[in-house]
């Protein structure tokens, strides 16, 4: 005969380490369509002393993330955040804003990619001296496993970031509402029968000299990869070739163009259209400065 009260003990001893198991979180599940951002909530190699991410083993979040499968971790010691992958649907844009990395320089608006633009590999970003803040590189149409905990992603229809801050959601709804008000998800889309060029505008970078009041063309060689920006679609190499901040001479005729809406925007001015058996007087207010 079975003991009942054993077998109830038994039961309860089950019981108990079951949920001992299930609350120790050593074993996680990550669907393939998921990453997981890891937090170590304590560590022998203690807390971190600047920044965010915990590079040496350090509690807080880790930079590297989990994909798809099971994990097993030592009980008590880690938290596990499921996000969904970063999508961005054919012709739009993705806006990249990091948390953790080096301040901006006197004359930056946006982080500067020159050195790194791995928005994969948080430990090469931050080793290579990316910096915090948004970043001058967009993202394409694609699919893509990324910390959330360093790098927020800001899309037309969603914002992929874990909110660490009671008023994070506020502020990344208000750069999605300013980037939005710029038509900025969407490429710029010139079609020859509108007769109309785009004028842009530079909002980073140095500022101009006291003497202009249009910023010349810079970056315009296709010969020259370095400095060849392709029509303010690089602002790394716009930045490289001199390129300075406010109105811009050079303009954009037909054509697509991914452009950063926060390193420039476009307003769309109609041609000028000169009649057959007129001329047209051209007044420059910029250029150096001319005999009579």
């Amino acid at each position: 005969m079975f003991d009942p009260v054993m077998l109830g003990s038994a039961a309860v001893l089950v019981l108990f380490v079951f949920v001992l198991f299930v609350a120790s979180r050593c074993v996680r599940y990550v669907g393939n369509n998921r990453v997981a951002v890891v937090e170590k909530l304590w560590s022998g190699a203690g807390s971190i002393t600047d920044g965010l991410i915990a590079l040496r083993g350090e509690a807080g979040f880790q930079p590297e993330v989990l994909r798809g499968g099971y994990h097993f971790f030592f009980p008590f010691q880690y938290r596990v955040h499921s996000q969904s992958l970063v999508t961005i649907p054919q012709g739009q844009i993705g806006y990249v804003f990091a948390r953790d990395g080096a301040p901006l320089g006197p004359t930056q608006t946006l982080a500067s990619n020159a050195r790194t633009a791995d928005f994969l590999d948080v430990r090469a970003f931050l080793s290579g001296g990316g910096q915090k803040g948004p970043q001058r590189t967009i993202l394409r149409e694609g699919t893509y496993a990324i910390n959330t905990a360093q790098f927020v992603i800001i899309t037309r229809d969603r914002i992929h970031g874990l909110m660490l801050n009671a008023n994070d959601g506020d502020l990344f709804d208000q750069m999605q509402t300013l980037i939005a008000a710029r038509g900025g998800f969407e490429s710029v889309v010139i079609k020859d029968s509108a007769d109309q060029i785009g004028i842009v505008t530079v909002h980073d970078g140095p500022a101009l000299n006291a003497d202009h009041i249009i910023a010349p063309e810079v970056g315009t060689d296709q010969a020259d990869a370095t400095t060849f920006h392709n029509s303010f679609q690089d602002p790394e190499k716009f930045i490289t070739a001199g390129g300075r901040r406010g109105r811009q001479l050079q303009v954009l005729v037909e054509g697509s163009y991914y452009i950063n809406r926060l390193f420039a925007t476009v307003e769309m001015v109609a041609k000028t259209v000169i009649e057959v058996g007129h001329v047209g007087v051209v007044i420059s207010y910029t250029g150096n400065d001319t005999a009579d």
